[in-house]
């Protein structure tokens, strides 16, 4: 029997990220996004506030020190923090996607040592490292027995080390991470299912460095950059799983860091955009005068709020079904249709909302523009809507 409606945990959680949304994260969205280049320099001083009330670390069971939250309570954090800015947002819940990698993929040496600094540290971060200049959406679907496909960044043993040489590009929390999980080829005569390996990899490893941190056109305050490996040299008790594994769930038998709660996460965020979108165009149409009456009064101002209304919770209630469903521990391919289905929303939206507020309402406010150009980031989030579909073909 499903039962959506919301205990007192998951309440406080929800009312504690409202208020320092408003408080926080709204105040200094705008402004953030308007620096040149989006990115210099970084604002630690979001992520250390949010960190210390949990929002960094919302995912780490309560067994190594962190919150310990469910699926549901996380969906309504990040709706919330996205309705302050999208991309802080995502600053935070990227942690989340690989704080229950480490609790699932890792053995208990590596979470002695990776977990602990990541609960004390409040600027520590994580981030994954998969896509390459030439290697993009083959990573998640290689062709079948295909050596050339999918990522080629060179990992070679030395002795109780491993040598990694090779590029990635586009890392999410990539010029400000402190670890990050690299998928490397340790077998470059296979397909990367038998002959990619995933390594822990800290910020301070002998070899790795930071390359270009990339301007964007949307989630400007979300760091992308190069990580550079020349020579860079990792212990083998850092190879998560067996070597030569290929995949998360290989490695380690993980069943939410990857693509389940990736999923979640997006489609999460996609809400709190729309509801900052609703309520823009509710309070533009309410106040501006057209035609001798306020805007909200035409009737095609009246249906367009509408539809906005209607697809927002329609995608509401698509992301706490999907939640729930995490909770109780099913595995089903609905997440894939989810963010398929927010990409659709949190575009269209948007988009509703420029419209109402016109020419003069977009210079007036430039929050309309930036979530038209933090929306077209779901466009190609995970791949796109056609990789994303030919993803679900496979997992039924």
């Amino acid at each position: 029997m499903m039962d959506f409606s919301l205990n007192d945990e998951q309440l406080s959680w929800q009312n504690k990220a409202r208020d320092f949304s408003d408080s926080k994260i709204k105040p200094i969205s705008v402004p953030r996004d308007q620096i040149e280049g989006g990115f210099d320099p970084f604002d630690w001083s979001v992520i250390e506030e949010g960190s210390k009330l949990g929002f960094r670390t919302l995912a780490v069971p309560k067994e190594w020190g962190g919150p310990g939250t469910g699926f549901v309570t996380q969906a309504l954090v990040m709706m919330e923090l996205a309705r302050g800015d999208s991309a802080i947002c995502k600053a935070f819940s990227q942690n989340w996607k690989w704080s229950h990698l480490i609790v699932n993929a890792c053995n208990e040496d590596q979470k002695s040592r990776f977990l602990a600094p990541f609960i004390e540290d409040h600027r520590y971060m994580l981030g994954r490292g998969i896509t390459e200049p030439n290697a993009g959406c083959d990573n998640r679907l290689p062709p079948k027995s295909d050596p050339k496909a999918g990522y080629r960044l060179k990992a070679e043993r030395d002795g109780d080390d491993w040598i990694l040489n090779g590029e990635k590009t586009f890392i999410a929390n990539g010029s400000v991470g402190s670890l990050f999980f690299i998928d490397a080829r340790t077998d470059p005569n296979v397909d990367i299912i038998h002959g990619g390996t995933l390594f822990l990899v800290p910020k301070d490893t002998p070899g790795f460095r930071i390359g270009k941190i990339f301007n964007k056109a949307g989630w400007r305050f979300y760091q992308n950059a190069e990580l550079i490996f020349e020579d860079a040299r990792v212990p083998n008790n850092n190879v998560i799983g067996q070597v030569g594994t290929g995949s998360v769930k290989a490695a380690g038998g993980d069943t939410t860091g990857g693509d389940l709660f990736g999923d979640l996460e997006l489609a999460a965020n996609a809400v709190g955009v729309c509801d900052d979108a609703n309520d823009l165009a509710m309070s533009y149409a309410s106040n501006k005068m057209q035609g001798g009456k306020k805007l909200v009064e035409h009737q095609l101002v009246q249906l367009a709020i509408a539809e906005m209304n209607m697809l927002t919770e329609a995608l509401r209630s698509f992301v706490l079904r999907v939640a729930w469903e995490h909770d109780q521990g099913s595995r089903s391919a609905n997440g894939v249709l989810m963010v398929n289905y927010s990409t659709d929303v949190v575009l269209k939206v948007t988009r509703l909302n420029m419209d109402i507020h016109g020419a003069l309402g977009c210079r007036s406010n430039p929050r309309v523009d930036k979530l038209v150009r933090d929306a077209m980031i779901w466009c190609h989030l995970a791949g796109d809507s056609n990789l994303r579909l030919k993803a679900f073909s496979k997992l039924n």
